[in-house]
């Protein structure tokens, strides 16, 4: 694949999704207002499900790489279990979905996912490794699981589940390209998905005009989790490099569950008690926590990830490393704590 198609390809994909996404504004203004509510981080009722053109942009760039490249961006299967998890977010978005039903369609979009993945080495994490058989599978569809389920709970104000999107697709393709193999294959999956998701960030970015809506938090988990496991699988980017990556949501959405339910709360129950949204509340906006978490994202958390590439016998540490400074920033932001 040429340097100037995969270009061409991603600048056609970031068209598309902005494009899609004033399409998906006009309809959700209609069906998908999302009005305020005592758990809500923004004041105007705003629309929602802006996360469709999201996924059909990345469709529209699939079959762009197929017949113009020759080759699939992503596996077909991962695709499938993509579609179907934003068409329950869709349906979510509508109307309330039963947990229950979601986290079936959760579970069989990542156990369709894992099955399809090539590669065959074990999947690890710092000197354990869970091997390449069944239980190495089934933690790839916890992990994925966990990764869709992440977004979902970190989408609560205006930019911040796009950008991270946007930065962690953008920073592994550059840690892809940079361990690149002379000749090999140009990294596309990771790069297509920030594409799209860059063009709806546009009309996202404070004050934001539409929301993601779980069609669209739900199917960007769902595949950057794809992605880990399939980069661990073939062993091109270990695991640790993915949840360095997407550090600020894991160690974020993690501890603040975690405290939730030591804390006797309903932890299953809306709220408005994560790191970010004291952080929103603290600054008085949404893009000053935004511009600290690209920040933390880029000059913190991208050479981490790039030292664990170079020297994978170091990941766990690092990785613990990486983490320390966010777990300190969440605990200062009394992350799962009731507002004062």
């Amino acid at each position: 694949m040429s340097v100037s198609s995969s270009i061409a390809g991603f600048l056609g994909v970031f068209a598309l999704s902005m494009g899609l996404t004033g399409a998906v504004l006009r309809y959700a203004r209609r069906r998908l207002l999302d009005v305020p509510n005592a758990r809500s981080s923004h004041r105007v009722p705003t629309p929602r499900g802006g996360g469709l053109a999201i996924v059909l942009a990345l469709l529209g760039g699939e079959v762009y790489w197929r017949l113009v490249v020759g080759e699939f961006a992503v596996g077909f299967a991962v695709l499938a279990g993509g579609v179907l998890v934003a068409a329950v977010g869709f349906w979510d978005d509508h109307g309330h979905l039963s947990a229950r039903w979601r986290l079936l369609a959760h579970l069989a979009a990542a156990a369709l996912a894992v099955a399809s993945l090539p590669g065959d080495m074990p999947l690890r994490l710092g000197p354990v490794s869970l091997g390449s058989g069944a239980f190495a599978d089934f933690i790839g569809v916890l992990v994925i699981a966990w990764m869709l389920n992440l977004f979902n709970f970190m989408d609560g104000i205006d930019g911040l589940a796009g950008l991270e999107v946007v930065s962690v697709g953008a920073s592994a393709t550059l840690l892809l390209l940079l361990s690149l193999p002379s000749g090999g294959a140009l990294p596309v999956a990771p790069g297509l998905l920030a594409a799209a998701t860059l063009g709806f960030l546009a009309w996202n970015w404070p004050p934001a005009k539409i929301f993601m809506g779980d069609v669209g938090s739900g199917f960007v988990g769902y595949l950057l989790g794809c992605e880990a496991i399939a980069t661990a699988k073939t062993g091109t980017l270990g695991l640790a490099v993915w949840l360095i990556l997407a550090g600020v949501f894991v160690v974020d959405a993690s501890f603040t569950l975690v405290r939730r339910m030591t804390g006797g709360q309903r932890w299953y129950e809306a709220h408005r008690s994560h790191a970010y949204q004291h952080a929103a509340r603290r600054l008085g906006g949404h893009a000053p926590v935004d511009h600290r978490v690209l920040a933390i994202n880029l000059l913190w958390l991208l050479p981490m990830a790039g030292f664990v590439v170079w020297n994978p016998a170091l990941e766990l540490p690092l990785l613990i490393l990486a983490y320390l400074p966010l777990l300190c920033l969440a605990i200062r932001l009394r992350a799962g704590q009731p507002e004062l």
